[in-house]
This record gives C-alpha cells, sequence and structure tokens, in this order.
C-alpha cells in the first residue's frame, strides 16, 4: 500500500499489487504562482449571475425545425394507415411542410420583434398539457 492506495498485501488478488499513477491527471496549478487568486468559471450553461444562459438561436432553429419533422412523420405514418397511395403520401406531406415553414418564419419573426427570445419555450413533451 502506498499512501493509502493499493491493496493492502497482494496475496490472493492474482496481481502483483504495483500501483500506478494515473498519466493523464492534469493537476491545477497553484494560484500562489502570480496575482491575485481568480474567481472560478461558472459551471457550463450558467452565466456570471449564476442563472441560465439563454439557448441561442441556431439551437432554438433547430429544435422548431425537429418539432415540424416529428409532425410530418406522424402525418405519413397516419396517411399510410389510412391506405393512400406513396404519391399521395408525399404531395400531402410536401403541402404541410410547405405551411410549417411558414409557421417557423413567422413565429421566428414574432419572437426577433417581441424582445430577441423574451422566454424560453418549453421542451416538446414537458409542457402543461
Amino acid at each position: 500500500m502506498y499512501n493509502g492506495i493499493g491493496l493492502q498485501t497482494a496475496r490472493g488478488s492474482g496481481t502483483s499489487g504495483h500501483v500506478q499513477t494515473n498519466k493523464f491527471f492534469i493537476k491545477p496549478r497553484s494560484s500562489s504562482a502570480g496575482g491575485p487568486p481568480k474567481a472560478p468559471a461558472p459551471a457550463p450553461g450558467f452565466d456570471d449571475a449564476g442563472g441560465m444562459r439563454k439557448p441561442s438561436k441556431e439551437i432554438l432553429e433547430h429544435d422548431r425545425k425537429r418539432q415540424v419533422e416529428l409532425r410530418l412523420l406522424l402525418l405519413r405514418d397516419a396517411l399510410e394507415e389510412q391506405g393512400y397511395t406513396e404519391g399521395e403520401i408525399e404531395e400531402r406531406v410536401e403541402e404541410a411542410r410547405k405551411e410549417a415553414e411558414i409557421e417557423i418564419e413567422i413565429e421566428a419573426a414574432a419572437a426577433e420583434e417581441e424582445g430577441r427570445g423574451a422566454g424560453r419555450q418549453p421542451l416538446p413533451g414537458k409542457g402543461c398539457a
């Protein structure tokens, strides 16, 4: 045993009992090396004041697109169960996609005009319904 690490005895363990150091451990630099100690960086996902950061526009847009594609997939499944042909299904899904894209553009313009992300949208399936 070395500094409380490892086996007290190697007998019965099937090993030699040799303790190795972690070669990938990066030792923290001491704050006494120069200047006053710095405050720790905020955790990922939080801003300096301790609150949650606002999600980026790209992430919100990606989530909206995923929701649209989910609705289109559900529409496609419903149409297949009702016995529509592949051509009819494609036409209806494309019409629904165009309508959804127009809705997304309107919502995005309203969100920017409203105060540039004044509130967060609830995650799908997590809201009060």
